[in-house]
């Protein structure tokens, strides 16, 4: 079992940045992608940022060329760097890690708000 615990979200102003972290505990040893989704009250949970044990990339074109996933695997930990933010990118974050079962797992969720 995998148990993830995300933090970083908050309150910033149109342009501004942020860093989401979570970091994985228990059987880390299995996990394989970890990623980034996020949603909106009454919405789907959509994909933000995933990478790999290897650290290849995907991103959603929305946050192409804003947001940077990353991880260390030595700490079971993904992060997601996220500048030029924009009203818009106003949503819960939730922290996601699949294991080499295809297992899935989620973190709680940190929200992030983007107003002036």
């Amino acid at each position: 079992q995998v148990q993830l615990l995300d933090s970083g979200g908050g309150l910033v102003q149109p342009g501004g940045s942020l860093t989401l972290s979570c970091v994985a505990s228990g059987s880390g040893f299995s996990i394989d992608d970890m990623g980034w989704y996020r949603q909106a009250p009454g919405k789907q949970r959509d994909l933000v940022a995933q990478i790999t044990r290897t650290g290849n990339t995907n991103y959603a074109d929305s946050v192409k060329g804003r947001f940077t996933i990353s991880r260390d695997n030595a700490k079971n930990t993904v992060y997601l760097q996220m500048n030029s933010l924009k009203p818009e990118d106003t949503d819960a974050y939730y922290c996601h890690a699949m294991d080499i079962w295809y297992r899935h797992y989620w973190g709680q969720g940190t929200q992030v708000t983007v107003s002036s």
